[in-house]
């Protein structure tokens, strides 16, 4: 299905109901909706399978052969998305976010409630444990602060839970910036309860809510671990402020490496139990050390609109070498902004993920663009 298009109800009925279809791995459906374009065509090719992945085994054709319960689950959750004003977002759909469709285990389907652009430049995920110190309080607030000072268009996204969690997002409402929780259970419910209020505020004032999970679907372990994923695929940065030797924090910045993201952490003393995971993923150079929000923005090569007026000018080249259509297309693109991420690239250029980056090395070569952190790329010569 083309990114740009419209997608229908009846696609979004199919693509729930195809996470529904028992027996079905998320690897399986993935590589159905791939294969076939659209969970409709998945259902409409459902009872000759064969004709179209000739490979399909015994299992998938079962999960394919009984699909009454998976649509009246779909249709009833639509029900409810539209009684209760939220989104649907498909993986196919132009509003999915696109950092994250890059990633092999991204959910087909995300339920959205908020008005937060997940595709906006800049988004950053800030983790931590369950216990924070006031060290780490402060060290949020602080990061928070300054991060609004420079890059006050910057999403925070978070997981709405105890500790690091819910002070990422509090934070982030007192000092103004958008901030998004991914949930571990459906939107029909918020846990912890005593984050209700949190949630509601977050919504009404830019942010949102964003989860994988259907109505009734309760927040239980597994389901909290697997929503870290989501939470590290949203962001260009995985920022640990506080975490002890193992912790939710730690999987998300592993996972967060695992899709090429930069991680980062803040040190702590020695001997503090809530500061060893961070000094550990400091000391195995798994995360870049920082100590304020201004060493992050160095770190990944983001500018502040005053920075950007004491940049130098790139060094010019006397001689501009000759470009291929590809390398024009993207180059026209990177002129429009000051920096985009390589996923945002590939959707604006229609040019695949894997081929975007082997252009984007060649250019980097011959001096047009610089890479920047987090997967982003500038242009250093303007006048292309």
């Amino acid at each position: 299905m083309p990114l740009s298009c419209k997608v229908s109800s009846q696609e979004l009925i199919y693509s729930i109901a195809l996470t529904k279809l028992k027996g079905l791995s998320l690897l399986n459906a993935r590589t159905l909706y791939d294969t076939l374009g659209s969970a409709e065509e998945v259902f409409a090719h459902r009872k000759d399978i064969f004709a179209v992945i000739p490979d399909a085994s015994k299992r998938l054709v079962e999960a394919l052969g009984n699909v009454d319960d998976a649509l009246r689950v779909a249709e009833q959750e639509m029900e409810f998305v539209e009684k209760k004003h939220l989104k649907v977002l498909t993986i196919g759909s132009d509003d999915y976010p696109h950092r994250l469709r890059e990633c092999e285990d991204a959910p087909l389907v995300l339920y959205y409630c908020g008005s937060a652009d997940l595709n906006r430049q800049r988004v950053v995920c800030v983790v931590g444990t369950r216990k924070c110190s006031e060290y780490g309080r402060e060290l949020c607030r602080n990061f928070i602060a300054d991060l609004k000072r420079h890059c006050p268009d910057t999403l925070i996204v978070s997981g709405l839970a105890y500790g690091m969690d819910i002070c990422a997002h509090r934070q982030s409402l007192e000092q103004g910036v958008d901030t998004v929780a991914v949930l571990a259970h459906g939107l029909d419910n918020i846990y912890p309860y005593t984050h209700r209020q949190t949630a509601a505020d977050m919504v009404h004032n830019g942010g949102g809510l964003i989860t994988e999970y259907t109505t009734q679907t309760r927040p239980e372990r597994m389901n909290f671990v697997r929503r870290n994923r989501i939470v590290a695929g949203l962001s260009d940065a995985c920022i640990v402020v506080e975490s002890s030797a193992k912790g939710g924090s730690l999987i998300t910045a592993e996972l967060s490496q695992n899709y090429n993201r930069d991680v980062f952490a803040f040190p702590g003393r020695v001997y503090d139990e809530c500061s060893a995971g961070c000094n550990n993923l400091i000391r195995r150079q798994q995360a870049t050390l920082i100590t304020c929000a201004d060493d992050f923005i160095e770190a990944i090569g983001w500018q502040s609109r005053i920075d950007k007026k004491n940049t130098p000018k790139a060094i010019q080249q006397d001689i501009f070498p000759e470009l291929t259509d590809e390398e024009r297309l993207l180059v026209n693109v990177l002129q429009e902004v000051d920096d985009k991420h390589v996923n945002q690239l590939s959707v604006d250029t229609n040019i695949p993920y894997s081929r975007v980056s082997m252009i984007l090395f060649d250019l980097e070569m011959k001096g047009i663009i610089m890479a920047l952190g987090g997967a982003r790329y500038r242009l250093l010569r303007r006048e292309v």
